[in-house]
């Protein structure tokens, strides 16, 4: 097969597109963990609600605090799948650019570093809210050593 046929160029632009699916699956990954952290707050957020109902009164502050820091950090991982969603549709669409531009000999190079670039920026965000949820998390959580043992 010469360098030249229509085969080997279609050969080609597969090859350059395949590169950017690697990223595309680890996006998918990633939105995986964000959706599993998601519903993990909503399983909780309504045990608290089923909880609030019968709750005595002098509990009833602490389960409400809870409640509203479940709600920041379900609307931190709502917007991390939103950027993550948002990444990989701009990879998706880099891939359609890439394979059409390979298959119609047209120079978007520019369209392609543009679309690589925001993926880029959407990825960034996701991770920046995924960290800020999980700190959030971890600060809320109450660590103590039980006083009564001894080492």
């Amino acid at each position: 097969m010469s360098p030249d046929s229509p085969v080997a160029a279609v050969t080609h632009a597969i090859q350059l597109s395949i590169a950017p699916v690697f990223l595309l699956t680890s996006v998918a990954a990633f939105l995986s963990v964000l959706s599993t952290r998601l519903g993990r707050i909503v399983d909780r957020a309504r045990v608290l609600v089923d909880r609030l109902e019968a709750a005595p009164p002098e509990r009833r502050a602490a389960i409400r605090d809870e409640l509203w820091l479940l709600v920041r950090r379900r609307h931190l991982i709502n917007l991390a799948i939103t950027c993550g969603v948002t990444t990989a549709l701009f990879v998706c669409l880099l891939i359609a650019l890439a394979f059409a531009g390979s298959m119609t000999q047209a120079d978007w190079t520019r369209g392609v570093a543009a679309l690589f670039v925001l993926a880029m920026i959407a990825f960034v965000g996701a991770l920046l809210l995924f960290l800020r949820e999980i700190l959030l998390a971890v600060a809320s959580v109450k660590i103590a050593p039980d006083a009564s043992r001894e080492e």
